[in-house]
């Protein structure tokens, strides 16, 4: 059942209207008149009332408007009106007000708003074409120097191991484990910074084509770091230092929680004291219109970023300056010294994100705690990784009579006997103590960190507090359970308070992430989409503070949201995709919030509820114990399904180990280039069989429709190796494989996309990293889904999110961070950005509306001013 604007009712025949004909002698009727007249075109009714509520009243939804958004957009001579001037003048009377009021008037003519003349307006280039010699050599030439790769680690391995082998003893095979597992570990570290400055050197702001030779450069530095294990020392003052080494400028006392890392790092700048929360992105490059385009990104002294932010290109902030949670500077934006931004694009607030005092934190802690850090990696974990394997392969008969003399004797049924034991315990052993360790340990150094205490950084409760983090936030279980009724017993296992759980079989999804799961409170009927962050904890620069976060009752959150401690949200809250939880204010009950910076909006509309007689009674019983039984069967065939792929690796180990004495270091060359393809392949299929070799179709119904459940089936399909082809050609046929209708020559530097089948992306299109095309929305118990469709030459900024109904015309660009909402339709090579996206002029990367760009004053380094132009 597709979602039609037909469904909208006209409330009361004594309301007057306006639609058939008008005398209008004002400008303002004049426009009430022909916003009537559209809007009862796009609804199928006669005639509308002027005065009539467009949700209350008149029982429209977000789609609905939006088509009428796009509708009125095309008539020359009348304002244009986006998603935010609907909810804020929910009225044909008030939007035509509020619009007319918006514009002067000039030579007699009728007004517009300043984003309604379009007599000649400002149109995107069309990205130049790309040199098809130029696509196929770059592909040849990444696959290339990814089995050079392999076969250099693979040679390294196969070196290594036999030096630990010769080992007299045991005390002998720890100390070669530790020097073989200290240079290996080192190589895998300097091995990007050395490739940055041989084959970039320098970085400069600069503009160059994709899959040209200076592209080729720029991604074997991308996909080096972006795979290198320095990541997971986000957090850790070595991160900052291997920035540094990186090229970026940084001061003393920086923390970076984000595992963002710039690969022109050159142009990056941060001031001492700052503060980068988890989840932010400031890259120093985008992809726009079949180009890398780099830029600065300069942050003064004691700057606070929030999480999931982004900062795009020639970005700045000063002295002081503070970005909130789930905001953006887009291009040319920049924050004055001490000011406070949120939103995307930002806008000036007085909100403190900075709510936690400071503790004594010198760079005698920090030194410690990084030395300490290296000494763990060194002495304990890389010998034990190392010495671990060795043992593992004298220990194991599967494994250790392979590595006899004498391997010819052994049996193709032995070999799969052999490598579906180890698959077997390996795996399920994982499941069932993965488990145990995740339900116990964390809650044992959870004791060691105090709610509503301040702690300095860098001591026992800070690692405490970071391993908790770690442990608690694995994406397995999360996957395993989400979207099902299960989801709650693990969740409350992991520490989560859920109050008086109100079982709806889709309370949470499968991407969840907090801080600290045991300060975590969820009132009852409250459903989550995916991707919510939980932010319970507050960091300065030299200071961390854990406190409890709550979540009010029978609440909806969309995807992609971080919460804080201290969100101004109460009971019975639609929290949209995207939007920014509000931190001031009074509590917010009853409404929904949409957008960056947030703005209430109806709590729901009448399609929302038509699923309600369902909701309660013997047939919610009835359904949610056949969801219940299907959603079981789906973890079943989804374990069995990951189960498979791991036994498939086994077998293909263990044959590996039987020709290595005849091929060498080779072998394991091939196998890393075997298990990569084969992984691609494997999911592909499970996926097309889980979605039965069909394309999905535009739907509207309740999740408890066997539909949905389906639905739930093909989300649960892994998809994270996919990232290791971004930025290469064989992305666009692995999506094409998947059922995505894509054009040629497509540039993925990272998209995700949600339903493949339902979305359609022209030739020659740029999908910046993090952005995502999420053809669905769920709202309470009421699921709808339909095509989204970029033309040829679209552009995804950075973290730009793209919701199902959508159209964008050939070369339209949608900005950093953006959310498209539903049902909207963007003009051929028109700009839009912001959340919820709206018409942008192309001189907004100049000079953004409330936000100082031209000339900013910020510090280097070491605090001495410097003037950063726009």
């Amino acid at each position: 059942m597709v979602e039609k604007s037909s469904e909208v009712h006209i409330a009361g025949p004594d309301r007057v209207v306006v639609g058939e004909h008008s005398s209008a002698d004002t400008l303002e009727m004049d426009i009430e008149s022909k916003f009537a007249e559209v809007l009862a075109q796009v609804t199928c009714v006669e005639g509308v009332p002027v005065d009539a509520h467009f949700f209350d009243d008149l029982g429209a939804n977000s789609l609905v408007m939006a088509q009428f958004c796009a509708r009125i957009r095309k008539i020359p001579g009348l304002p244009s009106a986006s998603m935010k001037d609907i909810y804020r003048n929910p009225t044909i009377r008030s939007l035509a007000a509020a619009l007319t009021v918006a514009a002067p008037v000039a030579d007699g003519m009728h007004a517009q708003t300043s984003q309604a003349v379009r007599t000649t307006p400002v149109l995107e280039p069309m990205p130049n074409p790309t040199n098809k010699l130029n696509y196929f050599l770059c592909g040849t030439f990444q696959l290339l120097i990814f089995l050079t790769y392999s076969v250099a680690f693979g040679l390294m391995t196969a070196r290594g191991y036999a030096w630990v082998a010769a080992g007299s003893d045991a005390v002998d095979i720890y100390l070669r484990s530790v020097v073989f597992g200290s240079c290996g570990l080192l190589v895998v570290f300097l091995l990007p910074i050395a490739a940055k400055w041989t084959l970039i050197g320098r970085s400069k702001p600069c503009e160059f084509p994709v899959w040209g030779m200076a592209y080729m450069r720029f991604w074997i530095v991308k996909a080096l770091l972006h795979s290198n294990p320095i990541v997971l020392l986000a957090g850790n003052p070595l991160f900052v230092l291997y920035l540094r080494a990186l090229g970026a400028r940084i001061g003393s006392g920086v923390t970076i929680l984000s595992h963002s890392v710039p690969v022109c790092a050159d142009l990056l700048t941060i001031g001492s004291g700052t503060v980068i929360r988890k989840d932010s992105s400031y890259l120093c490059y985008r992809a726009q219109a079949g180009r890398i385009q780099t830029g600065r990104v300069t942050l003064g002294r004691d700057v606070f970023i929030g999480e999931k932010t982004v900062l795009d290109i020639d970005t700045s902030m000063g002295d002081g300056a503070q970005l909130g949670h789930s905001s953006a500077l887009l291009r040319g934006q920049a924050i004055p010294d001490g000011e406070h931004r949120h939103g995307s694009p930002a806008q000036p607030t007085d909100i403190e994100h900075v709510r936690v005092a400071p503790a004594r934190c010198g760079a005698l802690r920090r030194t410690w705690f990084g030395l300490v850090t290296v000494l763990q990696m060194f002495f304990l974990y890389v010998p034990l990784g190392v010495g671990g394997m060795y043992i593992l392969f004298i220990e194991v008969p599967a494994l250790g009579r392979r590595l006899g003399p004498d391997t010819s004797g052994l049996a193709t049924s032995v070999l799969i006997t052999d490598a579906l034991y180890i698959s077997l315990v390996v795996f399920f052993g994982f499941v069932v103590l993965g488990l145990v360790w995740l339900y116990t340990v964390p809650r044992v150094l959870n004791l060691a960190v105090q709610p509503d205490k301040v702690y300095p950084l860098y001591g026992f409760q800070y690692a405490a507090h970071r391993a908790i983090a770690r442990m608690t936030n694995v994406k397995f279980f999360a996957w395993l359970f989400g979207d099902s009724s299960y989801v709650v017993h693990y969740l409350r296992g992991l520490g989560y308070d859920l109050s008086r759980v109100q079982q709806t079989g889709s309370n949470f999804g499968t991407e969840l992430q907090q801080d600290n799961p045991y300060l975590v409170t969820v009132g009852t009927g409250t459903m989550v989409a995916d991707g919510l962050s939980i932010v319970n904890t507050d960091y300065s620069s030299t200071s961390f503070r854990v406190s409890r976060a709550s979540i009010g009752s029978h609440n909806f959150l969309g995807n992609n949201i971080a919460y804080p401690a201290g969100g101004r949200t109460g009971k019975n809250c639609l929290l949209a995709t995207k939007v920014l939880i509000p931190l001031d204010g009074e509590i917010r009950e009853g409404v929904g919030l949409l957008g960056s910076p947030a703005f209430e909006i109806p709590r729901s509309v009448e399609r929302d509820a038509r699923f309600d007689d369902i909701r309660t009674g013997d047939e919610l019983r009835r359904r949610l114990s056949a969801k219940n039984r299907y959603n079981l069967r789906s973890m079943a065939v989804m374990l069995f399904a990951r189960w498979v792929f791991t036994f498939v690796l086994t077998l293909f180990a263990l044959a590996s180990i039987d020709f290595y004495g005849v091929f060498g270091h080779v072998v394991i060359a091939a196998y890393l280039a075997l298990t990569l393809a084969f992984t691609a392949g494997y999911y592909i299929l499970v996926e097309r069989l889980a979605g039965r070799f069909r394309r999905l179709t535009p739907q509207l119904c309740s999740i408890y429709d066997p539909v949905f459940w389906w639905h739930e089936r093909i989300w649960k399909v892994p998809d994270q190796h996919l990232n290791i082809f971004n930025g290469t050609p064989f992305k666009n046929v692995i999506w094409r494989l998947m059922g995505v209708r894509i054009g040629k020559r497509v540039f993925d530097d990272g998209c995700y996309l949600t339903e493949r089948t339902l979305a359609t992306i022209g030739d020659e299109c740029t999908l910046n990293f993090g952005s995502k095309i999420q053809c669905h929305s769920q709202e309470d118990g009421t699921f709808k889904s339909d095509v989204s469709t970029l033309g040829a030459g679209c552009t995804l900024g950075v973290g730009a999110h793209v919701h199902y109904g959508v159209t964008m015309g050939d070369g339209a660009v949608l900005a950093a961070d953006s959310f498209l909402m539903k049902g909207e339709e963007v003009p051929a090579r028109a700009r839009w950005g912001g959340n919820p996206a709206a018409d942008m002029p192309d001189a907004f990367e100049r000079r953004p509306f409330g936000v100082e760009t031209l000339k900013a004053t910020t510090p280097s380094v070491n605090g001495t001013a410097a003037k950063v132009g726009s």
